[in-house]
């Protein structure tokens, strides 16, 4: 199954989107292409604070034997604890953290180090992301072959967003939304959902640790 093409929301800071006169692009920039998105890079300083999660992602090619896709590239990006973006006027536009680039090693494995994200009011808790042929050909959204979101469990997230000192309104977000009710996954199908949906394990100190499996057509 080819995993579901979604859109990039309002936030994907990959000069697609204008805010408020403004596109943001940390694509290209010194310093995104990175496992650990928790700090800042370049001058600005800030670490997002949340339980830890560690992203395992396998990207392969959705045609028969799925050979991995080394040397592929994701962008990957999510909202903070308290459900913002960063490098947005309506987010956190001094910083720049939970947004970075990596590319496939040769099995076509990468892992980010991040934080669970927030539920902020209207969407289902999610992750975003985009595939290029490269990191090379990271540097624009119109290189990119596929852009999507990833589900998080709604268990876990439950359990994550009990620490209101962190997550804040977060549980009651969760409580308020389905992904059947969520404007974005509300169309896909269960297989789809399960497609989307990282395998989570794992808790304490050191938080989660997911897995995903990303099909793409080449």
């Amino acid at each position: 199954m080819l995993y579901p093409e979604e859109d990039s929301g309002p936030y994907p800071a990959d000069g697609s989107t204008r805010l408020d006169g403004q596109a943001p692009n940390v694509l290209g920039q010194s310093g995104i292409v990175r496992a650990d998105i928790r700090r800042s890079f370049g001058n600005a300083t800030g670490i997002a604070r949340g339980v830890p999660l560690q992203l395992a992602i396998m990207l392969v090619d959705a045609s028969p034997g799925h050979a991995a896709l080394a040397g592929y590239a994701i962008y990957l990006w999510q909202c903070t604890s308290d459900g913002l973006y960063s490098c947005y006027p309506d987010g956190v536009s001094g910083e720049n953290f939970l947004r970075g680039v990596q590319a496939a090693d040769a099995e076509g494995r990468m892992t980010f180090h991040s934080i669970f994200p927030g539920c902020y009011w209207g969407r289902y808790p999610h992750i975003h992301f985009e595939v290029y042929p490269s990191v090379e050909t990271a540097t624009s959204f119109r290189n990119c072959i596929l852009t999507s979101q990833m589900v998080m469990p709604h268990e876990i997230a439950s359990d994550v967003y009990g620490d209101r000192e962190v997550y804040g309104a977060s549980i009651d977000n969760l409580h308020s939304i389905t992904t059947s009710s969520d404007e974005v996954f509300g169309d896909n199908t269960v297989a789809e959902l399960r497609e989307m949906t990282p395998l989570l394990t794992g808790y304490g100190v050191d938080g989660y640790m997911g897995t995903i499996l990303i099909r793409v057509r080449r």
